[in-house]
């Protein structure tokens, strides 16, 4: 009986997952020009370790070594329920509608899947109803919207306003609308059973693959942590795919947040519930309304004072202590009276519908913060102020997530996958696995499966100032001009600033280049990426949204040109607090966090370049400090194997003439 292959139900997981990515196995047969990748099948025989034996796994997979279909077969074929967070909607959205049903062809195996967003993507019905109800005066646009959206709830099944592709981002009505943490009303509200949320929550219990994003990973994590419950059924196996992104995300949700715009909202749903006209018992209605047009009068007062305070450009976060409030102490301790005189009275009403307790909830919330971020003095935490348009921001961040991360996410896993096409410095995994607080692990460091060597040539122009010296854009302009002139467009040019990109762009439109330029800013993101895939001979200018996540595969992308290292400004509160925390312990900051921090940055944003086996293309470091510099050899070291050129002749030469 030797001869005999042993039954598929005897077989461990990497042997299944293998025989998937055999020549002649489900995946050839059901994906056109599907080819063995070592590297792929490499990384899926990791991945499927983990979920037979758990642990932790550290994988770096370099573009175009298919890591997804790496971790979703050894995960599919695993029989367990598998949380898979991805770094965008987008990311989520591909998974669920390319890549799953895909799947579910060729392993011909039954599962269920379901993707979750942050609850604010999705209508509340509640709220909804309490809005069309609502004697207020609204602006007449609000009136069309409300029409619109009358008739998609009727007929949507998910209630993600994803659907509504005409539907502004920064509408401000939808706010209003939402299915928001601090305003639902669980299992007390009256439309439970139908509500959006909960069915969500419903399908991601039934599934065996839940999709879920960063944000929302760390928010339910944030949730689990205060007590408040949890957004994500339980887990115990989690692949973390675009997991260079996690740090930055994870500060921001396990952070404070005190604003204008969420006083604002605070009251204004205190007084649309007021207008609603029910009886308050002992409390009168009237002593309730005054008590609001307290913390409204309280917090603009406040909040216009720390406004005239400062003098930052808007956008500019800059840091804050305990001294920053003195001069108007007394403006933020009677806000602060007024939010605790609110609370009490909030706290006396009895025999009221929920949506006055999750109120009084928010209230205490907004309270309890606000003194934690007025007194700053948490060692652990740094403060800062920042300033967009009318609103003021007063943030906490976390300085160190390490601990929080591993005690609110690994500590509740059995097994974890950590992948990214950027997660090495130097290396290894030293540095991702410290900031992550993520422990012992296996490394698996899985090299692209594109030839650079002949696909892509690295120009680095001899002749440039230092990008700290105010010559630097005016040389930028003249040698992107240079460059793009011999790609005939066909070029993504990245900034560190938007000052620096202004600049280029001043210069280089005077000039006048001869190719459609494309500016981040003149539209949205997704808009200009459609508008530069679809332009023959374009130029796209962004800054840092646009290092990540830009997939444009072919001619249209065949040159990607950095201007400056990616260093994060040291002037950065965030940054600034975490490079002492470094010198308190004895590290130098520079060459432990900022270099490996630009590294990550300066490889995903030459990392658009290349995207299949027939693309070439052009990458181009402006910067100087790249040859000239010691730590520009670390930088060096970890860029993709392509030739090195100094001559811009030689940019033309091996870009060719459009076909």
């Amino acid at each position: 009986m030797s001869g005999v292959p042993p039954s598929p139900e005897r077989l461990t997981l990497g042997e299944r997952v293998l025989k998937a990515f055999d020549p002649d196995g489900a995946l050839a047969s059901t994906i056109d020009a599907f080819e063995v990748r070592s590297g792929q099948r490499n990384m899926a025989v990791a991945v499927a370790d983990i979920f037979e034996s758990g642990g932790a796994l550290l994988a770096e997979a370099g573009t175009g070594t298919g890591k997804t279909l790496a971790y979703l077969i050894p995960a599919l074929l695993s029989g367990r329920r598998v949380l898979v967070s991805t770094g965008t909607k987008n990311l989520q959205e591909q998974l669920y509608f390319k890549d799953l049903p895909l799947l579910h062809e060729a392993l011909n195996i039954p599962f269920k899947a379901t993707y979750m967003k942050g609850r604010n993507n999705y209508l509340c019905l509640h709220r909804f109803e309490a809005a069309c109800d609502s004697p207020m005066p609204r602006p007449t646009t609000d009136h069309a919207y409300l029409t619109t959206l009358k008739e998609w709830a009727q007929q949507t099944e998910i209630g993600d306003r994803a659907e509504l592709e005409d539907l502004p981002d920064d509408l401000p009505l939808w706010s209003e609308v939402s299915a928001t943490q601090e305003n639902c009303l669980g299992t007390e509200c009256p439309e439970y059973n139908d509500c959006f949320v909960t069915q969500m929550r419903q399908r991601a219990i039934e599934s065996d693959i839940v999709i879920v994003n960063h944000h929302l990973l760390c928010a339910d994590a944030a949730v689990r942590q205060s007590g408040y419950g949890e957004v994500i059924p339980d887990y115990s196996f989690a692949v973390v795919d675009e997991a260079h992104q996690l740090e930055d995300v994870a500060t921001q949700y396990f952070g404070i947040s005190v604003s204008t715009f969420r006083v604002e909202d605070l009251i204004k749903d205190g007084f649309r519930l007021m207008e609603a006209g029910l009886p308050l018992d002992p409390v009168p209605a009237d002593t309730v309304r005054a008590a609001l047009g307290q913390v409204r009068d309280g917090a603009d007062a406040f909040f216009t004072a720390v406004r005239g305070s400062k003098s930052e450009p808007a956008g500019v976060r800059s840091r804050i202590d305990a001294a920053t409030f003195e001069p108007f102490a007394d403006l933020g301790r009677a806000l602060l009276d007024a939010l605790s005189s609110l609370e009490s009275e909030l706290g006396l009403l009895t025999d009221l519908p929920e949506d006055f307790r999750a109120l009084e909830h928010r209230v205490h919330e907004v309270d309890h913060e606000l003194r934690f971020t007025l007194q700053a003095s948490d060692p652990t935490h740094v403060f800062f102020l920042e300033i967009r348009n009318r609103g003021v921001f007063l943030r906490a961040s976390p300085i160190d997530v390490s601990t929080m991360v591993r005690d609110s996410i690994w500590e509740r896993l059995d097994g974890k996958i950590l992948t990214s096409a950027t997660l090495a410095v130097d290396s290894n995994f030293d540095y991702i696995r410290t900031r992550l607080g993520v422990g012992p692990a296996y490394e698996l460091r899985l090299p692209s499966e594109f030839d650079f060597g002949h696909q892509a040539i690295l120009y680095l122009p001899r002749r440039m100032p230092d990008p700290r010296t105010s010559g630097f854009t005016k040389a930028a302009a003249v040698e992107i001009t240079e460059i793009i002139k011999r790609t005939e467009g066909r070029a993504l040019v990245l900034f560190t600033s938007y000052a620096n990109l202004y600049g280029v762009r001043d210069i280089i439109t005077e000039a006048g280049l001869d190719f459609p330029l494309f500016v981040q800013g003149s539209a949205p993101r997704s808009t200009l990426l459609r508008r530069f895939r679809q332009t023959a001979n374009a130029v796209l200018l962004g800054t840092s949204s646009f290092w990540q996540g830009v997939d444009v595969v072919g001619e249209s992308l065949s040159c990607v040109i950095v201007d400056k290292l990616p260093f994060v400004s040291p002037g950065d509160p965030i940054t600034a607090a975490r490079m002492e925390a470094l010198v308190v312990r004895g590290e130098d900051p520079f060459t432990n966090y900022q270099v490996p921090l630009a590294i990550l940055a300066l490889q995903q944003g030459l990392g658009r370049l290349i995207r299949h086996r027939s693309d070439r293309g052009v990458l181009a470091i402006l910067d100087p400090r790249v040859r000239t510099k010691g730590y520009g050899q670390r930088f060096l070291a970890s860029l993709p194997p392509a030739p090195v050129t100094h001559d811009v002749e030689e940019v033309g030469r091996f870009i060719g003439p459009v076909a």
